[in-house]
């Protein structure tokens, strides 16, 4: 069975406590039993356990992703178009059935709020992650992406980005890496589209690497976001299944950028 099919059964040692069990059961109308909840209730090791945590931290994951990104898109004081197109894209990335699609909707209304609990809930995400910098990261990307949709990001939204980085125990200049990366894709992207035709300044914003970078250091950045963005690897970890098609595309824009520094350095 699915995470979200567990889910919305309330099996008993699956079910996510803290906000983010509260917020989930609020975006998939469903009423968990608080009694068998908690993020430790059975650490005695049994069958299947091991698919469990996976499970839960699939859930985590996808209920911290539409209500952080809700959060964030109100940081600057506005929803904008693009910001909600955004949502909706990630949404048709993962294909979402209806009823998930409508929980994914609900959950990013919820960010919005006044009374976000955006602290614990980060701090509940850092735990069902179980110290997975990778997958942390994936988070950050997906949340920056949303920050970047308007074309700018906002003072307001660097503040909350930066918070989030601090609270999921990420390097400080995790941020400016991947804003670098994202500015990289969207270059590529506002232009031509063909490997040949990727500028070569955003195929080392991408692998985040100088010009005068050497061979070997264009070689390791590669396979570091190779790795970071290796799908069945953040599978295991916890990555939703729904999620795959968006480490599918950051691992293609990667290899994309390192064969067009390649080229243009054989040229």
């Amino acid at each position: 069975m699915s995470w979200w099919g567990k889910l919305l059964g309330g099996a008993f040692g699956f079910v996510l406590g803290g906000p983010l069990g509260a917020m989930a059961g609020m975006a998939l109308g469903h009423q968990f039993d608080r009694g068998l909840t908690g993020l430790d209730a059975d650490p005695t090791p049994r069958p299947g356990a091991e698919a469990t945590r996976r499970e839960r931290t699939q859930a985590a994951f996808f209920t911290a992703t539409f209500a952080v990104m809700g959060h964030l898109s109100k940081a600057d004081g506005r929803v904008s178009a693009d910001e909600i197109r955004l949502a909706s894209q990630v949404m048709d990335q993962m294909s979402l059935p209806p009823h998930l699609r409508e929980a994914a909707q609900r959950l990013f209304r919820e960010g919005k709020t006044t009374d976000f609990p955006l602290d614990e809930l980060l701090a509940q995400l850092r735990r069902e992650c179980r110290g997975s910098t990778n997958l942390l990261r994936v988070f950050l990307e997906i949340q920056v992406s949303a920050a970047l949709a308007d074309g700018a990001m906002h003072a307001a939204e660097r503040r909350v980005l930066a918070h989030i980085v601090s609270a999921l125990g990420l390097p400080a200049t995790e941020l400016d890496r991947i804003v670098a990366m994202l500015e990289g894709e969207r270059r590529h992207h506002r232009g031509p589209v063909g490997r040949e035709r990727m500028p070569v300044d955003a195929a080392y914003e991408i692998l985040g690497v100088d010009h005068s970078a050497t061979d070997d250091e264009v070689k390791r950045a590669y396979r570091r976001l190779m790795s970071q963005h290796h799908p069945d690897r953040l599978i295991a970890k916890g990555l939703p299944e729904e999620m795959v098609a968006v480490a599918t595309e950051k691992s293609k824009e990667v290899r994309l950028a390192y064969e067009r520094i390649r080229e243009a350095r054989a040229a």
